[in-house]
């Protein structure tokens, strides 16, 4: 689906989200391209995923909104962060796009790829899964509505199914 960065943007945008912090990677690449031409929406390089989840933190403390979006290899650089996100009950949204799922070429993508979900579940953070287009919208907006509404920390995961596998 090549439109679906422009779904999940938008859904962003309806939920007031202001802050999008991420670390580059194919997957976000033109998501993190549309922020930065949104006026109302500030985007922030992170150095290491955890950063983000401070950041993100941060912005819920001053009333505003913010995502953290990386890859699932990064799920693993959090957890100690991630702790702060739970007791804190802070409404932590992620965008997760995976490696080390649906024809994953590159072994070393595996054992990462295996571990987000236990990670995220350890953590209490919701998560949805976006297998096809036909899910993207509504489940999006689901994922928001955990957070944003439900005050609970969600991780939208875009899968290899969804997103294509690379072939490296």
């Amino acid at each position: 689906m090549k439109n679906w960065p422009q779904i999940i943007f938008d859904a962003l945008i309806s939920w007031d989200v202001s802050i999008l912090t991420y670390i580059p990677d194919a997957g976000n690449a033109a998501l993190v391209k549309l922020a930065e031409t949104q006026n109302s929406m500030q985007t922030v390089l992170l150095t290491t995923e955890e950063e983000g989840v401070g950041i993100c933190a941060g912005a819920d403390l001053v009333g505003k909104r913010g995502v953290l979006c990386m890859q699932s290899s990064g799920v693993g650089n959090c957890p100690n962060f991630m702790s702060l996100v739970k007791a804190g009950r802070f409404p932590i949204f992620l965008i997760i796009s995976m490696r080390g799922d649906y024809g994953e070429q590159n072994p070393w993508q595996y054992p990462m790829g295996s571990a987000v979900k236990p990670i995220l579940d350890t953590m209490g953070i919701s998560t949805f899964y976006i297998n096809d287009e036909d899910d993207l919208e509504n489940t999006a907006n689901a994922a928001l509505a955990t957070s944003f509404k439900g005050g609970q920390a969600a991780a939208l995961i875009l899968t290899q199914k969804f997103l294509g596998a690379k072939n490296f």
